[in-house]
């Protein structure tokens, strides 16, 4: 029996019942799939759930506030991928009358989509022959082939994207494209797969030379940087408090957060205090300090770790307008600022 047609006969049999795969239609799928970057199933169900509850169809996306988009995107982090997704709803709907391009060579061109997402699109929906290649299909073909060519580098991407192409079902590339996802996400998995119940175990080079743990190989990334950062969560008398919209490029674009102070290390009481008498928001106010968090939280991102601490400061009148505290949970913010928040029951 041919490798296409084991996967497929396994994942007949093995696949889990899942919304998007009850479709053909390109927007759920397209939908599913930037959710589904860089989350698990698990995790990102609900906000699929969610998005078409809300979001239908690529119009009412659309016609969406980016705020809206946002707070409903709070949590999954990478917060690119839902301005990206908005940005490309609004693209499809103006340019082209909310019909999305049937072909990969298109599907490319659009903000947000990349090769793997074009090609599971175009696949899907299209029955293109066009070979996805994720981190479960990396992880598959890497140990039954015995390839330890590191698949974070440009020579081990085209390598694999060859090798996906070469092998993909002609005849139906959508099934045979979800196979292998579903195959290297349940059965390949990344920690203590099963090999005694594995299909391919027969023809699997690293089962045969016991590198299982040893495969995919990545290069090594860079240390993550360190940063220290200061929230200035504000308490008015009349129960309102500063939220502030991030500008500029990065990670939280668009979301709202606390008043952030940046420091080289991390801050105690006394030199938060000095520090506030020369802040714009707080040179000339009488106030209350106090540290919400003595420890401070990290929050690990893919490039950065941010040594978090929330800084309560109890005043009179706010120096600017504010936002009524019971108000804030209608914000996008930062997952780390929505942790606070509800720890802090405002």
């Amino acid at each position: 029996m041919t490798l296409n047609k084991t996967l497929t006969n396994w994942y007949s049999v093995n696949k889990r019942d899942l919304p998007w795969r009850r479709t053909k239609n390109p927007y759920f799928i397209w939908l599913s799939e930037i959710i589904l970057q860089q989350t698990k199933i698990e995790q990102g169900l609900p906000y699929y759930e969610a998005f078409v509850t809300n979001f239908p169809t690529i119009f009412s996306l659309a016609d969406a506030k980016e705020s809206e988009v946002l707070k409903l995107w709070q949590g999954l982090g990478y917060y690119s991928r839902a301005r990206n997704l908005h940005a490309t709803a609004k693209y499809v709907v103006s340019e082209l009358d909310g019909v999305f391009p049937d072909n990969y060579k298109d599907l490319i061109k659009l903000k947000g989509i990349g090769d793997y997402t074009a090609s599971a699109i175009a696949s899907i929906s299209f029955d293109e022959v066009c070979a996805v290649v994720d981190g479960n299909v990396y992880r598959a073909f890497s140990r039954y082939f015995g390839i330890d060519t590191p698949i974070n580098s440009s020579q081990g991407q085209k390598e694999f994207k060859a090798l996906a192409q070469k092998l993909i079902d002609k005849e139906d590339p959508a099934e045979f494209n979800q196979a292998i996802m579903e195959f290297g996400a349940r059965q390949c998995k990344p920690k203590n797969p099963d090999c005694t119940v594995c299909p391919l175990q027969n023809g699997c080079v690293a089962l045969q030379k016991n590198t299982i743990t040893q495969l995919p190989v990545k290069k090594k990334s860079q240390k993550a940087a360190k940063k220290y950062f200061n929230f200035l969560v504000f308490v008015s008398s009349n129960k309102k408090t500063i939220l502030q919209k991030r500008e500029g490029k990065g990670i939280w674009q668009n979301l709202y957060q606390f008043p952030l102070i940046e420091s080289k290390e991390s801050m105690n009481y006394t030199t938060m205090n000095s520090y506030l008498n020369t802040h714009t928001l707080t040179k000339d106010a009488l106030f209350t300090l106090s540290l919400y968090n003595e420890e401070p939280i990290v929050h690990k991102l893919s490039h950065q770790h941010l040594y978090t601490k929330f800084w309560i400061l109890e005043i009179d009148t706010l120096p600017v307008e504010g936002v009524l505290i019971e108000k804030t949970k209608e914000y996008p913010v930062p997952v780390l600022v929505s942790n606070f928040m509800k720890s802090f029951n405002f």
